[in-house]
């Protein structure tokens, strides 16, 4: 989460948390890259205004707002 919220403020912490849970270091690299992957491609669609074609049902296309802590 601290990647998509404060990419800046990742410590020594973060990483440790995820070593913990058993992830390797290209564990983390690849878990890094798909995270920032999302994260640009969200932003890109939503700074273009892009939404989701109308063929989709309302619930799928529905704007979501997750209450991250």
């Amino acid at each position: 989460m601290t990647l998509t919220r404060d990419p800046g403020g990742t410590t020594r912490a973060d990483l440790d948390k995820l070593r913990e849970a058993g992830l390797g270091a290209r564990e983390v690299i690849d878990l890094n890259q798909v995270v920032a992957y999302f994260n640009y491609v969200n932003r890109v669609a939503a700074g273009l205004g892009v939404t989701l074609e109308d063929r989709w049902p309302d619930e799928l296309r529905a704007v979501r707002r997750y209450d991250l802590p």
